[in-house]
């Protein structure tokens, strides 16, 4: 079925209205509504540039997006929402199925502002057994294949799983080195976890394949959940150990029983032992929106994931199916059963299950348990979430009243809500690199840090590097989508006075109004205060922003420094001369410890190659390319 199949008919026109009131502009939307059909479809809410801010379905169109225009309670968000709607288009379904259908495909593809974004793309890991192997192998994998292998999982990332399998390796002395066998048994001396008692020694000739076999058997029964079997062994182990007076022994085999309690914490009881369910509960409120994902195999809690959704974000019981639409788009395996805490219509149910079904390519079942063990699991997960979001909350608050005191400080008009830091890393006057990170509401954004490989200054100088990149940056403010497009309530620059000036003088060059301080550092390279390049600022006083500021300076000089490490490693892996023509890589190699440096090389003329040893040749077109990168 192709993106848009599942259209039925046209969407309405634009009105073109530069002035009415917000009482017409609802009256005359509603109106608009009230002509839709009650059949299944999607609708797309539009601001007035035409900006899609919200994508929603429903069973009966007509119904659903009159609710919005009327005079009615609703909740913040939807409220907010709602102001900005201008106008909307709609999309007629056959089934609930194909605007399930329909609405993910426009929310991937407009990305509106308040529908609930999966912030993470990711697949999710597994422990794989390799149980068709004679010798087999505990490996992380992120798919699930036909291969007669044991799979465990998801995990809510690698290093859970990684860990995993490093205590079980450690515990019951599996080998987790790259040798295979029974290749490798005999050819080469057992390693240092051997020596230390990590590892059987499978690698040593006449080794166990008994004993092998034996710690892969109590491995299966760990993962799904039997630790009582690998404990009764490993105590078994560190007694007699004990009577024969190897206490260091002994004591390696009571730490694996405490490393195998941790994961036992981790991995709870919570079903019957053939269960294979996600239980999904959501929780909402003004401030913020949770929704806590159990995954439950083996009757084993063995893991859980938490989404938080900011108070922009417009979610509630009806948006569930979306959002597992979302989820189960990064994952490999969905179980056969989906357990919800809200209470959600039967349709809606059939169609999530038939969506998923289709997906994994057998029946999957979705449903909300009314009664029994299963609903208060549900209702376990739902209480997760509520704590998750308590937890949220505070942390904002606490977020929120230290901008509050950082605006005071710097004598901000509000407290900054989008910051910026930047740092300049450089080995030698090569790889000279900008990096630029961001915090969103007290929080680190991650994915908006971005870096800048500066090409402007000739050799070593900061304010000029650091010039070329908030020059790229501010090119980007007028961009009506990407992160740039936010435009930063602070910037901080990891540096002094000068570079403070530095920045200031580019703004006031080109009309751009933004406050700038740099993060100053003691003798010690430690935060001391801020600077607005004419007087420094203390923030040893007030702690939550002395800690704030000095772990923005860490993080962007961290960041910077290893996009900078980066691009180094790319050039020890390819010499840019191996770019000119009749120069390879041996050459290249050569021709470099001559000049001893690439700087030294790009600086000289034909005549100073010559002293180095380089063939005129070789130096004529050494210089014509280095002249032609300048140009």
């Amino acid at each position: 079925m192709g993106e848009h199949d599942v259209i039925r008919c046209g969407r309405l026109s634009y009105f073109n209205i530069d002035m009415e009131t917000n009482n017409e502009r609802l009256a005359r939307l509603l109106d608009k509504a009230n002509t839709l059909p009650l059949r299944p479809g999607v609708y797309i809410m539009k601001n007035s540039d035409g900006k899609v801010v919200y994508v929603g379905k429903s069973r009966k169109l007509k119904n659903r997006v009159s609710q919005y225009f009327q005079n009615s309670q609703k909740d913040y968000k939807t409220t907010k929402m709602v102001a900005s709607v201008h106008d909307f288009d709609f999309f007629l379904c056959d089934t609930e199925m194909e605007a399930l259908t329909l609405e993910n495909v426009l929310i991937k593809e407009h990305y509106p502002k308040y529908n609930i974004n999966l912030k993470d793309s990711k697949s999710y890991p597994y422990i794989k057994v390799t149980t068709a192997e004679e010798y087999p192998r505990l490996v992380v994998t992120r798919t699930r294949g036909a291969d007669r292998a044991k799979y465990f999982g998801p995990y809510s990332g690698a290093g859970v799983a990684y860990n995993i399998i490093d205590t079980l390796s450690k515990t019951l002395g599996l080998p987790n080195c790259k040798r295979q066998f029974p290749r490798d048994i005999g050819k080469e001396r057992p390693c240092i976890y051997y020596q230390i008692g990590q590892c059987m020694g499978t690698c040593k000739k006449g080794s166990s394949k008994s004993d092998y076999d034996a710690a892969i058997t109590t491995s299966l029964k760990v993962l799904g959940g039997d630790f009582a079997l690998a404990k009764e062994e490993l105590e078994k182990r560190m007694y007699r150990f004990a009577e024969a007076e190897n206490f260091e022994a002994a004591a390696k085999c009571r730490d694996s029983i405490a490393s195998l309690e941790k994961i036992s914490e981790r991995q709870k009881v919570v079903s019957s032992p053939k269960a294979e369910q996600d239980v999904v509960a959501l929780y909402s409120d003004d401030k913020c929106s949770v929704i806590s994902v159990f995954y439950i195999r083996g009757g084993m809690l063995i893991d859980k994931d938490e989404f938080v959704f900011s108070a922009d974000e417009i979610i509630s019981p009806e948006d569930i199916p979306t959002f597992l639409c979302g989820l189960y788009s990064t994952r490999e395996y969905i179980p056969r059963e989906v357990l919800l805490y809200d209470d959600t219509d039967e349709e809606s149910l059939l169609a999530l299950s038939e969506l998923l079904s289709e997906k994994a390519g057998r029946k999957i079942t979705v449903h909300c348990p009314m009664r029994g063990e299963m609903k208060k699991l549900c209702k376990m997960v739902y209480d997760n979430a509520a704590e998750k979001a308590a937890k949220f909350k505070e942390s904002s608050e606490r977020d929120n009243k230290m901008l509050i005191k950082l605006a005071s400080l710097l004598s901000l008009e509000k407290a900054p809500s989008r910051i910026e830091a930047y740092d300049i890393s450089n080995f030698g006057k090569e790889h000279i690199t900008a990096g630029m990170i961001v915090a969103k509401d007290g929080k680190l954004k991650k994915k908006d840090y971005r870096s800048f490989s500066i090409r402007t200054t000739d050799g070593i100088d900061d304010y000029g590097a650091m010039r070329e990149a908030l020059s790229r940056r501010i090119a980007h403010l007028s961009d009506e989508e990407g992160s740039f497009s936010e435009r930063p309530d602070l910037i901080l620059i990891d540096g002094g006075a000068g570079h403070v000036g530095t920045v200031r003088a580019l703004f006031a060059e080109f009309g751009v109004n933004i406050p700038v301080y740099g993060m100053v550092k003691d003798e010690h390279h430690k935060t001391r205060a801020l600077t607005d390049g004419q007087n420094d600022i203390s923030i040893a006083r007030e702690q939550s922003v002395f800690v704030f500021i000095y772990g923005l300076q860490e993080e962007v000089h961290r960041y910077s420094v290893g996009r900078m490490t980066d691009a180094k490693r790319k050039t020890l892996k390819h010499s840019v001369l191996e770019d000119i023509k009749g120069i390879g890589p041996a050459k290249a190699k050569k021709i470099l410890k001559a000049a001893g440096s690439l700087a030294k090389l790009k600086s000289a003329s034909v005549s100073e190659m010559a002293q180095m040893g380089i063939t005129e040749k070789d130096a004529l077109a050494i210089s014509e390319y280095f002249k032609s990168k300048q140009e």
